[in-house]
């Protein structure tokens, strides 16, 4: 069962324990073909939050009008499976209770764990399954609540969820610690915080100021917000321009440096999706229109060096490179030919580093949602969303060739999925690419050092008044890393003065003595 308290350990997230499987071989020509049939998006808006559902309606809800979608009504009924993508929520096995309540009788439960790239690693299984006969049918869904939630902690209520008891038939992937014993010892862990010290790492290696880096970043959040504007799924569609975006106000204060509110995910969202993934033998059975079929073509995935302690290099993702490009492979497509891209948006620095190792121009679209500040960042349920607007957007222009990506932790876990609205030529074609990535090398991290180091890189952390805690890496002669952390308001003011990385400081065991 998942933790009640699951929102105060973000620390946490999940991992593929079939890090070996692998489908790249071409089938013969009666392999199935899996297709996307029936998807659904929904955003509840609700300010009363006595008179809001919670998650478990709200998916048995997005299965409905995904069957709706597919102009089969009958699907339901015939389903395998029914999956459910973690929240944080701790329903057992919502995926059953969803069945039931959709008529599905006959379909076994299926789970997913925490993490942002769990939607396109399990949808990549489903269709792997689904090609090599094992599945013909599937409903995912997942939905969260945080906008309600907030209101209702605001207001010191407790909220009271249904039960939906039991255990799921099959689960897809296992749980990993996604922070180092010593990252967690001194707190810096969740997103918010380390996320920027990557984006403060890229910004030193590109050569910017902090003035000009924050003017670039924030002009491809405008860019990112004039899609929102146009999906009439986003949760934001007010299409803030770049300078707002970079400019604090009361409803834009700074969170973690470089980081403003508006450059963060927007977890504050009731939203749920679902998606009716099935083989072209079964939609043809039950009568689905072909205009409403979406291809997977293939799927990928790999995950970086758990601990960002241990990483390489902060600007550079290999997983991303490897799997994403293996991807697009097996699809058959190189990044020229790509007419839809959505990159994992949690923070800029995803997308940019995405952008970078996948051989993507960041001018051009690289969201079909607007991303998870202005579409809506409903945790690890984001993809699933960016998939089925992919989805409409390939009905509408079937000729069409899409690239989803998917990101879990701090960069550290990457699944990808190539989609079109035609015929695939092969059958569905599937990799892992975690051999690859892990035979590069990784870093050596120190517990204490003391003495002087120039900086790596940093981000300060803000209260609700002012800076509050400072965060830095730094390098030894011989390549290992220290971590030193601060609360010093003279420290943080100097960090927050101009360019830090690169800056010599003293280090005291853990301690920043400048």
């Amino acid at each position: 069962m998942v933790s009640a308290n699951l929102l105060d350990n973000l620390e946490f997230i999940f991992s593929d324990d079939r890090t070996n499987l692998e489908s790249n071989k071409m089938p013969d020509t009666k392999t199935p073909i899996p297709v996307i049939v029936g998807i659904s998006q929904a955003n509840q808006d609700e300010d009363d939050f006595t008179k809001c559902r919670e998650p478990l309606e709200l998916m048995i809800e997005a299965v409905k009008a995904a069957a709706i979608d597919s102009e089969a009504p009958d699907t339901l009924e015939k389903l395998d499976q029914v999956c459910v993508n973690q929240g944080t929520w701790n329903y057992s096995d919502p995926a059953r209770a969803v069945a039931s309540a959709v008529g599905a009788y006959r379909a076994k439960s299926a789970r997913t764990f925490w993490g942002g790239n769990f939607v396109q690693f399990a949808l990549n299984r489903m269709a792997l399954a689904i090609s090599q006969g094992e599945l013909e049918s599937v409903a995912f869904t997942g939905a969260e609540w945080g906008r309600t939630l907030a209101r209702m902690r605001r207001k010191g209520h407790a909220p009271a969820l249904a039960d939906a008891p039991g255990e799921p038939d099959s689960l897809y992937g296992k749980h990993d610690f996604i922070a180092h014993l010593l990252e967690r010892e001194i707190g810096c862990v969740q997103p918010v915080q380390t996320y920027p010290m990557f984006e403060n790492a890229l910004r030193y290696a590109r050569g910017e100021s902090p003035d000009e880096h924050l003017v670039r970043i924030s002009e491809l959040w405008a860019r990112f917000a004039q899609v929102a504007a146009n999906n009439p799924h986003a949760a934001i569609r007010a299409s803030p321009s770049a300078e707002a975006i970079r400019t604090p106000s009361a409803g834009n204060r700074p969170v973690s440096f470089p980081y403003l509110k508006l450059l963060n995910s927007n977890n504050n969202v009731d939203q749920a999706a679902a998606l009716i993934l099935c083989s072209t033998e079964f939609a043809a059975k039950l009568g689905i229109p072909e205009e409403k079929w979406v291809y997977p073509l293939a799927g990928t995935d790999a995950n970086d060096i758990l601990f960002m302690s241990n990483r390489l290099d902060y600007t550079a993702s290999p997983a991303i490179r490897i799997a994403g490009g293996k991807c697009l492979e097996l699809a058959g497509i190189d990044t020229a030919s790509l007419d839809l891209v959505d990159l994992y948006s949690c923070f800029p620095v995803a997308v940019q580093i995405a952008a970078k190792e996948l051989g993507l121009d960041e001018e051009q679209d690289l969201t079909v949602t607007g991303g998870l500040t202005f579409a809506g960042g409903p945790l690890n349920n984001y993809v699933m969303h960016s998939v089925a607007r992919t989805v409409e957007l390939l009905r509408q222009s079937p000729e069409k060739k899409a690239l989803v990506t998917a990101n879990g932790g701090t960069l550290g876990k990457h699944a990808f999925t190539a989609y079109s609205g035609a015929p695939p030529e092969q059958p569905f074609r599937h990799a892992s690419m975690q051999a690859a990535v892990d035979a590069l090398p990784k870093r050596e991290v120190l517990e204490k050092w003391n003495g002087r180091l120039a900086v790596e890189t940093y981000t300060v952390m803000y209260g609700a008044d002012a800076p509050e805690t400072g965060y830095a890496t730094c390098l030894t002669p011989d390549g290992r890393r220290v971590w030193t952390t601060t609360r010093e308001a003279e420290h943080l003011d100097a960090m927050l003065d101009g360019e830090f990385c690169g800056t010599e400081i003293g280090i005291r065991g853990r301690e920043m003595v400048m």
